[in-house]
């Protein structure tokens, strides 16, 4: 399993379990979050927050949209590189 691979798994069975409190749910790494509504507004706060607990890595509030990222595979990459 890559790196890449990891954090997407991590980052579906947190936001599961976490944001959406449903915690057998499956996430794809290519399911939108964002722009289907799947997360929002709310849950969006909490995903950056998320990620800064669990990966150690900051997401300025200005990334926190689906421009920045709307999938996983998009936000594993982004905090890969800031790792």
């Amino acid at each position: 399993m890559t790196d890449l691979d990891q954090i997407t798994a991590t980052l579906s069975q947190q936001i599961a379990e976490r944001i959406l409190n449903q915690p057998m749910r499956q996430i794809s790494a290519t399911e939108p979050l964002l722009t289907t509504g799947l997360i929002d507004s709310f849950g969006l706060v909490d995903l950056g927050m998320l990620v800064e607990d669990e990966f150690g890595v900051r997401i300025a509030d200005s990334e926190l949209n689906s421009t920045t990222f709307d999938t996983l595979a998009q936000l594993a990459e982004l905090i890969k590189e800031r790792m």
